[in-house]
């Protein structure tokens, strides 16, 4: 099985070479950040740099345990940079470090250290990079695999598009499901794996949560109402309803420790022609849709909001912000994306071959008046790509291929 160059990230990497600020990669667990390093080190090797120079520890490694007190790894690290070169710095997973800040500060002072980190648990990383390293660094989130990405790392291509796709609905997105070429079944296993350690290693001891079953609980609400608008009013009185008390308070608590983790994204609500954000009934979609679906009992009508979901995380590789379009009291906008200030807006639908389907995803749309670009995603293949007065309608299997 071949290796995913994740090209994209691999660029970003690239880009910022030997630039004296720290690069921190951050993403959900098992998304590949370990293996991106791997392709970004044998880069360095083919481009000039020679093996001494990279010096590598990974923390999940029984080998660096004692590496986990910040004294040490610098101990470490000092003990083996080469003062007349550039020395290149992995460290990989390193909230197990506490402190770790200290390490990094002073491996920073260094003019010949190009210092790379990355990290797991967004609560513990990203929510404390900008206290800790305050100005010194810059951001690559990572992603699991787009569509684009799987369908590159299949090894056989007789299987329609449409059959792909169904593949990676089911499969899942996660790196090591494509590469060993698990069935349904073991990725299914995998991933179960997945969700139970994030669960209980990123948000349980993280927030020192009490009541398991109930952050669970709340977790399959989450995921059986993506691209729905929901607050933790909304949740807590779901779970009262079912003999479940909780409060707003925990529950917004809860919701903090999930999209933290990066098992979900908050899609907050954006007010088109007030151009603000507002302040609740917010949406969620979960990073992996074939996890969404081995927790939750998938319905026929679900599968607009699949559909959503996928082209949710597809706008969050291409573009710096995303949100729910809001434009006027009733009307909504499913996403409007937005790079350097400049906005497009999506709908996205199962099919509008039904006139009366078409008319109500085109409605929204058409009330945006400026001159942005527009498009209407659907499944559809016949009339799967058309204009209707300057909102471009495109096959969205097309769409994430392109």
């Amino acid at each position: 099985m071949k290796r995913l160059e994740r090209k994209n990230y691999l660029d970003w990497l690239i880009r910022w070479k030997d630039q004296q600020i720290i690069k921190v990669v951050t993403g959900v667990r098992r998304c590949g950040k370990s293996t991106l390093f791997s392709i970004y080190q044998d880069y360095l090797l083919q481009n000039g740099v020679e093996k001494e120079q990279i010096h590598a520890v990974n923390f999940e490694d029984l080998e660096f345990e004692d590496l986990t007190d910040y004294k040490n790894l610098y101990r470490y690290i000092r003990d083996r940079l080469l003062p007349d070169r550039m020395n290149y710095i992995f460290l990989d997973e390193i909230q197990h470090v506490q402190n770790y800040e200290k390490t990094v500060d002073s491996l920073f002072l260094r003019e010949n250290c190009d210092l790379y980190l990355t990290g797991s648990n967004g609560y513990l990383l990203s929510g404390e990079l900008a206290t800790l390293l305050t100005g010194r660094y810059v951001e690559l989130s990572m992603m699991p695999l787009s569509f684009k990405e799987y369908c590159t790392g299949l090894d056989e291509d007789s299987a329609s598009l449409g059959e792909k796709f169904e593949r990676y609905l089911r499969s899942g997105s996660f790196p090591y499901v494509l590469r060993y070429g698990y069935g349904e079944r073991e990725a299914r296993e995998y991933m179960s794996g997945i969700y139970n350690t994030i669960l209980l290693n990123d948000i349980v001891k993280r927030l020192r949560v009490a009541d398991v079953n109930m952050l669970e609980a709340i977790t399959r609400f989450m995921m059986h109402n993506i691209g729905n608008r929901t607050s933790p009013a909304t949740i807590a009185g779901t779970m009262t309803s079912r003999r479940m008390k909780i409060d707003p308070k925990t529950v917004d608590r809860y919701i903090r420790g999930l999209t933290d983790s990066l098992l979900f994204y908050e899609a907050r609500r954006y007010n088109i022609k007030g151009k603000k954000l507002l302040a609740s009934m917010n949406k969620y979609y979960v990073c992996d849709v074939a996890m969404r679906n081995m927790l939750v009992r998938s319905r026929d009508s679900d599968i607009g909001h699949i559909l959503e979901n996928v082209v949710y995380l597809e706008l969050k590789r291409r573009y710096a912000e995303v949100y729910v379009g809001q434009c006027g009291a009733d009307g909504e906008v499913d996403f409007i994306a937005i790079r350097d200030g400049m906005p497009a807006y999506y709908q996205v639908a199962q099919t509008t071959l039904d006139d009366q389907v078409l008319a109500r995803e085109l409605g929204p749309l058409r009330q945006i008046k400026d001159n942005y670009p527009k498009y209407l995603l659907t499944l559809d293949e016949v009339f799967g790509e058309m204009n209707y007065e300057g909102i471009q309608k495109i096959n969205v299997l097309k769409w994430l291929l392109s």
